[in-house]
């Protein structure tokens, strides 16, 4: 079977098994920040610092796959990033993350959407808003979705540093992943 398919119906599983993996981990943190207020602080610290360490395994797992499988590099490379987001504190949305590992960009505008409306009829603080507006647009950014001159200087203004940091630290991966697959390409042609 996998030479028929040439490895595709496996690494659409793969894929699959991590994405709905991250989706369990994005679960998690988003129902600890609603139960936030009716646990006990410290408990609720060490449940969320496990949730992070097992991002940080999942990662650390993602890179050795993608050390390995040069397929599957376009393929996951959001699923890296996204991970390293979460796992940076850069985003504080895990729905954002969640969005932005599955390549939703549709969804990420419609909740950008929701987002302005709640802030228009106060069902949202001023905070949060920024946040997420912010979360979203560099999401959107990062997928290569068009985001408007105003949204850029939005953007730009609102960026605080662990944002800051998954810029940098994306197109640190991506410059990896070019070597890498140059690399192979090389190898391949000998």
């Amino acid at each position: 079977m996998a030479g028929v398919s040439g490895g595709r119906i496996e690494t659409a599983a793969l894929r699959q098994n991590l994405e709905d993996q991250l989706d369990r981990l994005m679960t998690q943190l988003e129902e600890l920040e609603e139960i936030k207020g009716d646990m006990d602080q410290s408990e609720w610290e060490g449940i969320r610092n496990d949730t992070l360490e097992e991002l940080k395994h999942f990662s650390n797992s993602l890179d050795k796959m993608l050390a390995g499988d040069m397929t599957l590099v376009d393929q996951l490379s959001s699923l890296r990033l996204a991970t390293r987001a979460a796992i940076s504190d850069a985003f504080k949305t895990p729905e954002v993350i969640r969005m932005f590992a599955k390549k939703q960009p549709g969804q990420l505008r419609q909740r950008l959407s929701d987002l302005e409306r709640d802030m228009k009829f106060q069902k949202v603080s001023a905070p949060k808003f920024h946040q997420q507006k912010t979360e979203i647009l560099s999401a959107l950014k990062r997928l290569g979705d068009k985001i408007t001159p105003l949204e850029e200087d939005y953007l730009s203004q609102n960026m605080n540093a662990a944002l800051g940091l998954l810029e940098e630290v994306s197109e640190q991966i991506i410059g990896e992943d070019v070597i890498k697959v140059a690399k192979q390409q090389v190898n391949n042609d000998k």
